[in-house]
Order: structure tokens, then C-alpha cells, then sequence
């Protein structure tokens, strides 16, 4: 079966100028938030799933909207709208409480942002639920199934206190107490890396499989690792097993720039998954990460050759969505120009998001389990054509790359 539409487009050519229509996608937005609005009511029966499926997701959409300069007339309506979606989710305890996609501590995070946004002093209790969060993630074996990967685990959480420090500009955490969870991490990534005779200092896992890519692998790991700022300094011998790792992880690109779903794949000669959670669209971030730390050019080049695999093979059939559709894959360009300031990648940004409107996309893509959803549906892909409004500002929900965090 194959997992992509092939390609119809022409690429860039050199010296053409890229035309963004922006009265279009605005319309676009306005129409998939007409719809979402309208099919995901912000009622407590939708409240699972956190931000990854629930309403909770939407409500970040809702936040990102509000931010967009370009859309700067609707920001009171979209913040309205935000804290309307946030609101059952408020007092329920979603999932694991420690889980930032999944559960309370993404909940904790957005509604600490939104409330500020709107100017509700109580901001601070949300904050402080957040923050109350800590201690339960320095038991060692806080989760059977894998404590340190993004949706439920230690990388998760430093997700969350990065976006939070920068959305409000103020520290969250003190940065000791970041360091000891980054000191947790590699704690267990080096005793997994030893106990299974792993070829690379950190290894972890997530309910038994060795995850290479963003969703629940390792490369999300290492990225949050090298965002937190002054711990490559603070530990020099942890810094030198990031940096092994994130190598041996680069060894690992195919010729064809993809990567390995987990560790049993290596040597496999063909990696079928051309999506955010596993392969080249999430594992990039890493990469491009590594290059703005080590500012060596195989970390770009690495980029560079991750954006063709997506390009050939990104227009997914699994639907709209940023965690494995063709928004998400189309984020991809979307770093890969703020990285090079290429029109190349612009180009092919707006590509991936005129076919999501082909014929032949509405046709024969599959619909999501939760069409509307931030990470599965239309949310997800509000965020990336927003983004394509203002591409110096794109990010990947939770995953910037370009920001120094100051403390």
C-alpha cells in the first residue's frame, strides 16, 4: 500500500518569485475554524485526549490565532474562543496529571498562558498546578512504560516550561530544578544505553520499542536537552553523551533522507513512515536544533536532505493532520526556510498547502479519528497556514528551535 500521493507539482526554480495569495488562506483559516467550531463543541465529553486530540488542542489553535499580526482584527474573538475551549478542561483531571499531551500538565501550561492573555489574575493558580507538577517527575521510575519521551514523560514537561517562560517572559521553574530533571533523563538514558548494550551513550524507550523519531523517540529527547538553556555547560560529561548521541542518530539517515521508525528498523532498507511522529518530519527538529548549538554544517546538510524525502514522499493519504498528515510534513519547509531563508522551501510550503484543497486530496485522503483535532486534524493544519502567513514566526506547536530561553 502506499502511505503518500505522488507529487504532481513542478519544484522551484531558481529566481522565480513565490506568490502568496493571503487573502486566500485567511479564508481558508475562517473556513476551517467555521467548521471545527461547529463539529467539536467545547463540552467536557471532549476533553480527552488533552492537547494532542481533545478540545484543549483546539483551544491552543485558538491562542496561536490570536497572536498572528496578520489576523490581528479577529484577536479578541479568537482569544474569546480559547479560553471557551479551555474551559471544560479546567477542575477535570484528563489522563496521567504529569502528561503534557495527554493530560493535566499540557492543561496546567495553556490555561496559565490564556488566562494571562485575558488578563485573569488568577493566571497564577494555573501556573502554580503546573509547577506543583515537578516532584512526581524525580522518581526515577516515575513510569513503567517510559518516563522521558514528550507525550507522557520528563521531555514533555521541559516542553512545557520552555513555551511557558516564553509566552509569559518570565522563568517557571528555577533553572537548578531543570537541570535536575535534564540530570534524570540522562541518568536514565545512559543506565537503558548500558543494560541492552545500546551502540550510542542514551537510549530510552517507550513501552519496550526504541523510538527514534519525535512522538515518543529519542530525537525529541535530545532536542529539549539541548534547549534548556546553559545545561550542555552546566554538565560537561552529559553534554558529551548528547552530542555522541545526537550523532549516532545522524549516522542513521538513509541515502534518501529518511530515518529508521525505531531501533529494530536499522539496516532495514526501506522506511516507509514519512511522518512527524516517526521519520524525517519530526526528527529534522533535532537536527536543526544540533545546528544552531554546534553550528556544524552536517547538522544543516542533514536538514537539507530531510526536506527531499518530504518533498517526494510527504503528501501523506492519513489526512490533514501536523502528527502524521500533510500540515505537519509541510512544516517542514516551513523550518527549512526560516534555517536558509531559501524561496525554495516557501514554495513548497504553500504546494503542500494547496494540495490539502486538490480534488484529489479531498477525495481519497482518510479521515482522521479526530478530524478536528490539533495534532490528528484541521487544528493542527490552521496553525501551519497560519504560519505560512508569517513565516519568520513558524514553529511546530511545543517545538521551536529558533528561541534562546533566557533565565
Amino acid at each position: 500500500m502506499v502511505r503518500y500521493f505522488p507529487n504532481p507539482f513542478v519544484d522551484f526554480q531558481a529566481g522565480s518569485q513565490v506568490e502568496l495569495n493571503k487573502d486566500e488562506l485567511i479564508k481558508q483559516i475562517d473556513e476551517h475554524v467555521s467548521i471545527i467550531s461547529k463539529r467539536l463543541q467545547p463540552t467536557r465529553r471532549n476533553i480527552d485526549g488533552g492537547l494532542y486530540v481533545g478540545i484543549t488542542g483546539v483551544s491552543y489553535m485558538f491562542y496561536y490565532l490570536s497572536k498572528n499580526p496578520l489576523l490581528s482584527e479577529k484577536k479578541t474573538f479568537y482569544v474569546e474562543k480559547s479560553l471557551e475551549y479551555l474551559k471544560p478542561a479546567l477542575g477535570v483531571s484528563i489522563g496521567d496529571k504529569t502528561s503534557f499531551l495527554l493530560g493535566d500538565a499540557g492543561t496546567y501550561a495553556l490555561a496559565a498562558v490564556i488566562r494571562k492573555e485575558n488578563g485573569d489574575a488568577e493566571y497564577i493558580d494555573s501556573l502554580n498546578q503546573f509547577k506543583s507538577l515537578y516532584n512526581q517527575y524525580l522518581n526515577p521510575k516515575f513510569l513503567k512504560c517510559g518516563g522521558d519521551e514528550f507525550f507522557v514523560g520528563r521531555a514533555g514537561y521541559l516542553a512545557g516550561n520552555l513555551w511557558l517562560s516564553r509566552e509569559l517572559q518570565i522563568p517557571i521553574l528555577a533553572i537548578e530544578e531543570l537541570y535536575t530533571i535534564c540530570d534524570l533523563i540522562i541518568a536514565s538514558g545512559r543506565e537503558y544505553s548500558k543494560n541492552h548494550k545500546s551502540p550510542c551513550p542514551l537510549m530510552y524507550h517507550y513501552y519496550n520499542t526504541e523510538y527514534l523519531g519525535a512522538a515518543h523517540g529519542i530525537s525529541f529527547i535530545l532536542q529539549m536537552l539541548l534547549s534548556v538553556p546553559g545545561y550542555l555547560n552546566f554538565n560537561k560529561s552529559a553534554a558529551h553523551d548528547i552530542k555522541a548521541t545526537v550523532n549516532y542518530l545522524l549516522s542513521l539517515q538513509t541515502a534518501d533522507g529518511n530515518w529508521p521508525c525505531c531501533m529494530e528498523e536499522v539496516g532495514m532498507s526501506d522506511h516507509k513512515l514519512v511522518h512527524w511522529c516517526h521519520g524525517a518530519p519530526g526528527t529534522i527538529y533535532l537536527m536543526a536544533k544540533a545546528y544552531q548549538v554546534y553550528n556544524e554544517e552536517k547538522y544543516l546538510n542533514s536538514c537539507i536532505k530531510a526536506g527531499e524525502v518530504v518533498w517526494e514522499k510527504g503528501l501523506l493519504r492519513k489526512g490533514p493532520g501536523i502528527c502524521h498528515g500533510v500540515a505537519g510534513n509541510g512544516y517542514v519547509f516551513l523550518l527549512l526556510y526560516r534555517l536558509t531563508r531559501d524561496n525554495k522551501y516557501m514554495y513548497r510550503a504553500k504546494l503542500f498547502a494547496d494540495f490539502l484543497n486538490s480534488d484529489e486530496f479531498l477525495r481519497d485522503a482518510r479521515l482522521p479519528d479526530n478530524p478536528e483535532s490539533l495534532y490528528e486534524g484541521t487544528a493542527g493544519t490552521v496553525c501551519f497556514l497560519s504560519d505560512i502567513l508569517v513565516p519568520d514566526n513558524a514553529e511546530f506547536p511545543f517545538q521551536d528551535v529558533f528561541s534562546s530561553y533566557v533565565y
